[in-house]
């Protein structure tokens, strides 16, 4: 049975029971508790906010957001963000999931590290990146109890150095196709990382295209 914080449980279904098996023998520990942890945050943000959510596709979302990092379900020219979208796609694709529900679930993971949109948009779209934006940048950390927040480490641990660890991984997830971080926060990932990593540039974009003017 799943752990319950803030009354916030995984769902006990067997959709739910497949994504964990799924994710946990996919992605890393590290992965797997982060993106536990951004369920749990997300989940409690919308609880706080009064937002009416279907867990079971807020934890999809939650627990899929990341797979695009990994290298099974990496693609050489997407965006990881698509990558996971896509993976999540397939995989409720798989258990009959309604379409438009798979949409809902595929646009949460797209735009997860999009800053500004997703809080406008459907509930678990708002709520994947309202645990994402908790976890990794602690940006709404006072809106948490210190109760809640000790709970969901203690349940999903946070690695002795996981800021570093985690930009490690998104870096390890992304440095072979430098080209999809264009106008995204990733590039900020393989500007620290990579010393020969030139980012590109809109403006330069605009300027060197074909139009003569």
């Amino acid at each position: 049975m799943s752990i319950s914080i803030g009354g916030i449980r995984i769902p006990d279904t067997k959709l739910a029971r497949g994504v964990t098996e799924l994710v946990r023998d996919t992605a890393s520990e590290l992965l797997f508790n982060h993106s536990s942890r951004v369920y749990y945050f997300g989940a409690i943000a919308g609880q706080q906010k009064g937002l009416t959510f279907d867990p079971e596709l807020l934890y999809a979302g939650a627990m899929f957001h990341d797979m695009g990092l990994t290298h099974q379900h990496s693609s050489a020219d997407e965006r990881f963000e698509v990558d996971g979208a896509n993976a999540a796609r397939d995989f409720l694709r798989s258990h009959g999931i309604a379409q438009a529900d798979i949409d809902t679930v595929w646009t949460a993971i797209a735009l997860h590290t999009t800053p500004g949109i997703p809080q406008h948009m459907h509930p678990v779209v708002a709520l994947v990146t309202a645990g994402v934006e908790m976890d990794v940048l602690g940006l709404t950390y006072r809106h948490y109890s210190d109760a809640e927040r000790e709970a969901v480490v203690k349940a999903f641990p946070r690695s002795a150095h996981f800021k570093e660890d985690i930009i490690q991984a998104f870096y390890d997830g992304i440095k072979h196709k430098p080209q999809t971080t264009f106008g995204n926060v990733k590039a900020d990932v393989l500007a620290d990382k990579d010393p020969h990593f030139h980012r590109g540039n809109f403006c330069e974009v605009i300027r060197c295209s074909h139009w003569k003017a």
